[in-house]
């Protein structure tokens, strides 16, 4: 009876250790670095670390682009704001016709003439009438605002 225990504990030595050496073949293949999952793990870190830091650049730039749009937002908004009152003061202008004409000395009195002349033709080409429009209340912070624009006037 001794022997046939004897007999039965090796061969449950010799089959744990059969399974532990495959269970290492499986695990060697498992954390293998080119082929198993020890590989895939390691491309996709390195992976995320590309994807860290093309995250980190494309946030740089789009704060730079944001800080330069929003001062060319602004600038724009100034210049807009200056232009409409140009234009506002351009209606208030008299008729070329209905002006007196000065006369400074016999020399400048032709140069005068000929100025005042091509101010008239430009004016009276570039004036077109323009329906009034009430000025929306200006908003707190930065915003885009689409102004009515006519369709027959030049710009």
């Amino acid at each position: 009876m001794d022997l046939i225990a004897d007999i039965l504990l090796a061969a449950g030595a010799l089959g744990a250790g059969f399974y532990c050496f495959v269970l290492s073949r499986r695990l060697k293949r498992f954390n293998d670095l080119e082929k198993g999952v020890g590989g895939a793990v390691a491309v996709l870190s390195s992976q995320v670390d590309d994807l860290n830091k093309s995250f980190a650049t494309a946030r740089q730039m789009t704060e730079g682009s944001s800080q330069a749009l929003d001062q060319l937002t602004g600038r724009a908004e100034s210049v807009a704001q200056r232009l409409e009152l140009m234009m506002a003061s351009m209606h208030d202008m008299p008729e070329a016709a209905a002006q007196p004409q000065r006369v400074v000395s016999a020399q400048a009195a032709p140069a005068a003439a000929e100025e005042n002349d091509a101010l008239a033709v430009a004016y009276e080409a570039e004036v077109v009438p323009e329906p009034e429009v009430e000025e929306p209340a200006q908003p707190s912070g930065v915003m885009f605002v689409r102004h009515k624009r006519d369709k027959n006037r030049v710009a």
